[in-house]
């Protein structure tokens, strides 16, 4: 009897937490692709959700370039307590995947960093990433299924990939053929937000 009202307690948690948000601060803990590098300032997709959203929700950017997984994982704790997010918007692990880091290592840290936003009362949208294909077929596609099983599992808002509707255009990204150019940060804004529960 005390397992089934535990579990309905769970449910009734789980559902509380995937109301919509009328006013919101959104924490986003990101890498390079949040950080706006090689852009201007105001010009990257964090940038644009801000002016979009503002003044009714505050978006914190708390994205470093080259940051890992377990990077984000030693942050958060600290950027949960000083902002005390409604949403944290987790995009990272493209570079654990780039340098060729333990895979499991990432899932495990994405699992962590969502365990610690939720007891912090935060929602969770998770924000997906593709590697490069010279990287091989099963190490791409095992990358990609981190997300998937980490989405899936903790039944988060996914956004499978940030770069989705010009992954393959290789004109959208800068020289370095990672990070996209301004043109596209709209795009990848709006892909986001359209994840996010928000009234």
């Amino acid at each position: 009897m005390l397992s089934a009202k535990l579990k309905l307690w769970c449910t009734l948690c789980i559902s509380l937490l995937a109301l919509p948000v009328s006013a919101a601060t959104i924490l986003v803990m990101g890498d390079s692709l949040s950080a706006g590098y090689g852009l201007t300032p105001g010009q990257g997709w964090v940038s644009l959700l801000q002016q979009d959203l503002e003044p009714k929700h505050r978006i914190i950017n708390a994205s470093i370039s080259g940051e890992t997984s377990d990077g984000g994982l030693t942050r958060l704790p600290d950027a949960l307590r000083r902002h005390k997010p409604d949403i944290v918007v987790l995009e990272l692990g493209a570079n654990d995947g780039l340098r060729g880091l333990p895979l499991n290592r990432m899932e495990n840290n994405l699992q962590q960093m969502v365990e610690l936003s939720r007891k912090a009362a935060a929602r969770v949208v998770l924000v997906g990433m593709a590697l490069p294909s010279n990287y091989g077929p099963q190490y791409t596609a095992e990358f990609r299924a981190v997300y998937d099983r980490v989405a899936k599992r903790n039944q988060l808002a996914y956004v499978p990939l940030l770069v989705a509707g010009f992954a393959t255009d290789i004109s959208k990204f800068q020289p370095d053929g990672l990070h996209p150019v301004a043109s596209v940060q709209a795009t990848m804004m709006r892909t986001v937000k359209a994840k996010l529960p928000l009234k």
